[in-house]
């Protein structure tokens, strides 16, 4: 967790490019990883492995061969994913949005935001509620930043309006994802 007095930022409401120029000065910065990593124990391959293969053994006696390789696909992405450790992202909260890495979320088009702060579960998240109909939430890591320092800076934009953690956000904590 880091205040900086100076640096600078990018102002765009979009996507920035990876070299951006930054023209305004951060209220608050942190690093954190991309996502919490969670090693996994051989049982977790053993039992995932196992699920997946019943399924695909399902898709192949019922004739669903597209649905085989959907399963084969996800099977071998989900594994991928799983090994791969986390890249350490820049978060920032600057007078025109919240950025996460290279991509800003301007205030304009953010109708609240939420901290989920459950170290249990590891699930330290920023969710701001876009106003986007596809992309409704956006969950930015907290990693070991002060929660309560991110919630006083945003008090300043936007609302705080509580959020639930939805189905899929818990299964993953659950099942280590």
């Amino acid at each position: 967790m880091n205040i900086q007095k100076q640096n600078h930022f990018h102002h765009n409401r979009h996507p920035a490019p990876a070299n951006h120029p930054r023209n305004h000065s951060p209220i608050f910065s942190w690093t954190a990883p991309e996502y919490e990593y969670i090693e996994k124990h051989p049982k977790w391959y053993w039992v995932m492995g196992t699920i997946l293969l019943g399924i695909i053994i399902y898709a192949i006696v019922t004739n669903s061969i597209l649905m085989a390789i959907t399963f084969i696909l996800i099977g071998t992405l989900g594994y991928v994913y799983s090994e791969r450790e986390p890249k350490m992202i820049q978060m920032e909260v600057n007078q025109d949005g919240v950025i996460a890495d290279t991509v800003m979320y301007g205030y304009d088009d953010l109708k609240s935001f939420w901290i989920f702060y459950e170290t249990e579960f590891g699930f330290k998240v920023l969710s701001l509620h876009s106003k986007k109909t596809f992309l409704p939430h956006v969950h930015i890591p907290i990693g070991d930043a002060n929660p309560v320092m991110i919630r006083e800076v945003l008090l300043h934009y936007l609302p705080e309006i509580r959020q639930e953690v939805n189905i899929v956000d818990r299964l993953s904590a659950v099942i280590g994802l």
